[in-house]
């Protein structure tokens, strides 16, 4: 049991998953000999097209049953491994072969696939509307490479034809769309188009006209559909930047000022002006008319410009922010302070204050109060005799005296 523990002890997960295994050479490692009467293949779209189903339909389909094994290798390649050759022969000869309507690519087996293995598979397609001056074996190929690598063509031009379409066989990639027509310029320069038709191919998707997925999980239309969400979010951020202006054509305050003095400032997220200070600006405002109009609103104006810079005096008069409160004690409600490093030493715990606050000085903000009083009267011998105490201390500091 020692011995255990102590080997258990030596082992280095790093070095176990760093050193790669060797496959022996002997030949029986090697299914070189039975692969050679094999075929491989991949699902196209393999959301629809199950594996284990497919390698228990395939051979019904092939009419070979008993004779021939098939192989799940992943969760889209797959081989299938036959007792007689003419069996292999005949499933090749036929391609293009479906699953469940959509299409599978095969080919023999080969020990040094290339890169582009079940890449491409040969289709015969049906070529239309090929102008009547170029029935030719030449324009028949150029059409026909279009779609991919031309391998054979179906065409003779000394026999009556009664079909309204010529077939080329290409090597098809499936990774390309199936092209369903071609605008083709002639050497007049009018323009034509010819139209493309493939045999055995069954389902693909009707937006892009690939074989690997369904419309509904085109990425062409998904990603369409994120940039239109994305498009709607920027929107709705657009409008919600985009407020209302506070100063409206009819406001007393329209004019006097400006919509960067009022409404919510975007550094602080507060409003610049407090609304009761805007509705005393405006009572203000509407007591006179005439020239007493415009030189009350010349003192709105200053009054505003005086407290430019001055941030602690536009919280206390503008927006009507508590004032600020000042403390002797310099460690109150001090907590502590955690250093979080690689050695646990490094942390340090700062003592936490537990003697309490202290009271604060009555008169700290005295100096405040005595510089708006000035302020709040003059304004108060302009107002009418109505006007209540409240309304003057809403407004207090904005307009100074004559």
């Amino acid at each position: 049991m020692v011995n255990i523990d102590k080997a258990l002890m030596a082992l280095s997960l790093e070095e176990e998953e760093d050193t790669p295994f060797i496959m022996p050479k002997d030949p029986k490692y090697c299914s070189r000999e039975r692969n050679v009467m094999s075929i491989m293949g991949r699902t196209l779209n393999p959301d629809c097209q199950n594996m284990a189903d497919l390698i228990l339909d395939m051979p019904r389909k092939w009419q070979v049953y008993e004779q021939v094994k098939g192989v799940a290798l992943t969760k889209d390649k797959f081989q299938f491994i036959f007792k007689y050759e003419h069996d292999l022969e005949e499933v090749m000869r036929k391609r293009v072969w479906t699953f469940n309507e959509w299409s599978i690519v095969i080919d023999k087996w080969m020990e040094n696939p290339p890169e582009d293995y079940l890449q491409f598979m040969p289709v015969w397609v049906q070529i239309r509307s090929i102008p009547v001056n170029y029935y030719t074996e030449a324009a028949i190929y150029d059409l026909g490479d279009l779609i991919g690598e031309v391998k054979e063509v179906a065409f003779d031009p000394d026999k009556p034809q009664s079909k309204d379409y010529v077939r080329v066989k290409v090597n098809f990639d499936v990774s390309k769309p199936v092209r369903r027509s071609k605008a083709v310029v002639l050497p007049n320069g009018e323009t034509t188009t010819v139209w493309y038709d493939f045999e055995r191919i069954q389902k693909r998707c009707y937006h892009c006209q690939r074989l690997t997925h369904e419309k509904d999980k085109c990425p062409i239309l998904i990603k369409l559909r994120m940039d239109k969400a994305a498009a709607q979010r920027q929107s709705i951020l657009e409008a919600k930047n985009i407020q209302e202006p506070v100063l409206k054509d009819n406001d007393p305050l329209f004019g006097v000022l400006s919509e960067d003095q009022v409404g919510i400032d975007p550094l602080t997220g507060r409003t610049r002006i407090n609304p009761e200070v805007l509705h005393e600006m405006r009572t203000y405002l509407l007591a006179e008319e005439g020239p007493e109009r415009k030189v009350r609103e010349e003192r709105v104006k200053k009054s505003i410009l005086d407290l430019k810079g001055d941030r602690r005096n536009q919280n206390l008069i503008l927006r009507l922010e508590a004032p600020l409160q000042v403390t002797t004690d310099i460690d109150k409600g001090k907590g502590p302070i955690f250093h979080y490093s690689e050695d646990r030493n490094d942390c340090k715990r700062e003592p936490s204050d537990c003697s309490g606050g202290k009271l604060m000085g009555a008169a700290i903000n005295v100096g405040l109060a005595m510089r708006r009083m000035p302020l709040i009267d003059g304004i108060a011998s302009e107002r009418e005799p109505q006007q209540t105490m409240n309304q003057r201390a809403l407004f207090s500091g904005l307009c100074p005296r004559d």
